[in-house]
């Protein structure tokens, strides 16, 4: 349950992020070679993301890996 809970957490700050660039789920897939699908079990937390997907994803909405990471009451 809890590790449950951390990939769903993970995937909204994944969509967070994304929306704060204005950016469709399907143009981020894009960018990051992944299908749309993909994309979308990503933010809805239910598939777990290697760090070198994580990556791919920061780097194309130009931002840190570790803010994906980062405890949101730090």
């Amino acid at each position: 349950m809890e590790n449950e809970k951390f990939l769903v957490e993970l995937g909204n700050r994944i969509r967070q992020k994304r929306l704060e660039k204005n950016m469709l789920q399907s143009k981020l897939a894009a960018i990051c070679n992944f299908d749309t699908a993909s994309m979308s079990r990503l933010e809805s937390g239910r598939t777990n993301p290697t760090l070198l997907t994580l990556k791919k994803i920061s780097h194309a909405l130009e931002i840190h890996v570790s803010e994906f990471l980062m405890d949101k009451a730090a």
